[in-house]
């Protein structure tokens, strides 16, 4: 609570020298300004080659309690001494102190308090364009900051996602349930449930001390699966973190869901009185799951409307009465014992079991937004903190006037107040927020019919370009305090390149990776969309371009205005240079685009063989073209086409199995 909280310590201590010893343990948990808070010691005996554990606990007086809104955290510094008083091991654990409890028809409390509203979040898969699953830490950072500034307050991770990424939730006032590795598939073979169980000890042994952790998912996902393996993993969590505030969840008439307190994939009509419930997926509109049409789906490549109705589908769609489905105006409707929801899913992917990527993510492969992110943007809370900078007031021009651009124009923003000017002195549209709104904390905000081409085109031969805009201002409490300003795209001039780094820097560690995006932008600096650049990327200094003309990155096709190319580190700090190029040049083209910038020094020592790293960056520095295959390369990716498709076939039949796509 707001007046105490008590900290329990567990420490394992193994021996690994030629004779026992004993150690004293000290727990010191620090504040934010690195003051002792609280301290405890524990003296134990530990013999040779064997492990002992240290216990101990402190209550500490009116603590900071971490939430989504304030993510406070505590360092707890673990060290063991010799009996000459010498350290010889040591750790760091950051520490939330914040409970959960889910209070079935009264819904969500943290802290001892309910929580208003709906907990809304989404889905991820850690894979990146190019990288696949192999992120550096700097992009498990980069990824959680872009979700919470999007409005996300809960992640559900799949297959145990990479700590770091959980460390960034801690920070930034992320909740995360964790789910155990598994999809729709059951092998009565005793060693496959072993293994499942193996793999939640080792889950919620990786995870539980973060303060980010809203619940387990140990059951597998869309499973058939016996009544004795939920009550088996259920009792695994209890046995692996014996405290309070340690909840596991499993899906609503799974076998075995009368074991839980927390269900996912609630059916309204059936809620039952003593539990609490979760929407662990929603949004996905798609059609058979094989054509893989929807109007959810929707690349960023393929343009203005169809993001459009993107977004409209993930808040409000028009067809919403005559086909009742799961979006966030249905969602805040519904009562406190569904207490949030994760829709699926934040970013483009590959998803490996079929031969189309999902489009569904508000951002692309490459962590691009798309315009349904600054819809959800839209909805996050007017509060500021000083440890989400970014979160607060925000609004978003979502019209790009181009000649083909819708005549309504569409404006984000959580603001009460919206105001529009069209053209210098020209017209001006206002919409205020209902306050009695019971729904999405802001609808979408569409002024009818305010932009025709026609009009943009007399003003440009007027020569009036520079009072030719869209003004989109938020007001509250009759004061501007947030305005976005668009204006048309003019003549292509130069390419512009960016950092796409969250503030993170890049590691010269030999593995760090940042991205850097390419814009085709006018003498004003607007991007031009509507174009089909090639764009070519060469770098110098201590950095490498990942990806080349296989993987489609170097040249890069210029995708809805951008094109972008991920740079990994040297193990040298210094200086990078990217020079960005047209591949097909006119006469007149865009001048190239040049970004410096500096790597910084690791300050952790790595381990690595200098040889291999040399070998690594020569291979690096050849241009990659065609490359001989053997007989048996060839033979291999046919195996590998051949097992895909078996693959695909299976899925699909499991897919239609389980009703996948039906609304809940």
């Amino acid at each position: 609570s707001e007046k105490s909280a008590v900290v329990n310590l567990k420490a394992h201590i193994r021996n690994n020298s030629v004779k026992g010893e004993r150690v004293t343990v000290s727990f010191e948990l620090k504040d934010k300004q690195g003051k002792v808070v609280k301290q405890a010691m524990k003296n134990i005996s530990v013999g040779k080659g064997k492990a002992s554990y240290a216990f101990s606990s402190m209550k500490i007086e009116s603590p900071c309690l971490w939430s989504p809104e304030d993510p406070y955290l505590y360092n707890l510094d673990v060290m063991v001494r010799n009996g000459q008083g010498q350290v010889i091991d040591g750790y760091r654990q950051r520490v939330g102190i914040r409970s959960i409890e889910f209070k079935q028809t009264e819904g969500l409390w943290i802290n001892g308090k309910p929580y208003e509203g709906k907990l809304m979040g989404t889905n991820r898969h850690q894979d990146f364009a190019v990288l696949g699953n192999a992120l550096p830490n700097s992009m498990q950072w980069r990824d959680a900051k872009k979700l919470r500034d999007a409005g996300m307050k809960v992640i559900r991770t799949h297959y145990v996602i990479d700590p770091a990424f959980m460390d960034a939730c801690d920070e930034l006032g992320l909740f995360a349930l964790v789910e155990v590795p598994g999809w729709q598939f059951w092998n009565k073979q005793p060693i496959f449930g072993e293994r499942i169980y193996s793999d939640i000890r080792n889950m919620i042994r990786i995870h539980r001390n973060h303060a980010s952790l809203f619940f387990w998912e140990p059951i597998l996902n869309e499973t058939h699966y016996p009544e004795e393996f939920a009550k088996k993993a259920l009792d695994i969590c209890e046995e692996e973190y014996p405290y309070p505030y340690s909840i596991a969840a499993c899906d609503h008439g799974a076998a075995g869901d009368h074991y839980y307190s927390l269900l996912l994939r609630p059916i309204e009509s059936e809620l039952r009185e003593d539990k609490t419930y979760f929407i662990r997926e929603w949004g996905d509109n798609v059609d058979d799951w094989n054509a893989q049409n929807s109007d959810s789906r929707v690349a960023r490549g393929w343009g203005e409307v169809p993001m459009l109705l993107q977004a409209e589908h993930y808040a409000n769609p028009s067809y919403i009465k005559e086909y009742p489905i799961l979006c966030y105006e249905t969602i805040c409707n519904k009562p406190e014992q569904i207490v949030g929801a994760c829709f699926w899913h934040s970013f483009d992917h590959q998803r490996g079991y079929h031969a189309d990527p999902f489009y569904g993510g508000i951002m692309d492969a490459f962590r691009q937004p798309k315009t349904s992110y600054y819809m959800f943007m839209a909805q996050r809370s007017l509060e500021k903190s000083d440890l989400i900078a970014d979160n607060g007031p925000m609004i978003y021009i979502a019209h790009e006037i181009t000649p083909f651009s819708p005549a309504d124009v569409t404006v984000y923003s959580n603001c009460e107040e919206v105001r529009l000017t069209v053209f210098e002195g020209g017209k001006d549209y206002v919409y205020k927020k209902d306050p009695d709104h019971k729904g999405m904390p802001s609808p979408i905000i569409t002024f009818k019919d305010a932009y025709h081409f026609m009009e943009w085109k007399a003003m440009a031969r007027a020569g009036k370009q520079e009072d030719a805009y869209l003004l989109a201002e938020g007001l509250i409490d009759g004061k501007v305090v947030v305005s976005h300003k668009r204006y048309p795209s003019g003549q292509a001039d130069r390419i512009s390149l960016r950092l796409d780094h969250e503030k993170v820097p890049l590691i010269a560690d030999g593995s760090d990776v940042v991205t850097v995006i390419a814009e085709v932008v006018d003498k004003r600096g607007t991007v031009k969309r509507l174009n089909n650049s090639v764009i070519r990327f060469d770098i110098e200094g201590e950095g490498r371009l990942l990806g080349d003309v296989s993987t489609g990155n170097n040249p890069c096709k210029v995708i809805w205005g951008s094109a972008p190319v991920l740079i990994q580190s040297t193990t040298k700090p210094g200086k990078v240079r990217i020079i960005a190029s047209m591949q097909n040049p006119g006469q007149s083209r865009p001048l190239e685009g040049v970004l410096e910038f500096e790597t910084v020094e690791n300050d952790r020592k790595e381990i690595f063989s200098q040889k291999d790293l040399l070998a690594s960056d020569k291979s690096q520095s050849v241009e990659r073209g065609i490359v001989d295959k053997s007989d048996l390369e060839r033979e291999n990716e046919r195996l590998r086409k051949e097992l895909n498709q078996l693959k695909v076939r299976e899925v699909e039949r499991q897919q239609t199995q389980f009703g996948v796509g039906i609304n809940d």
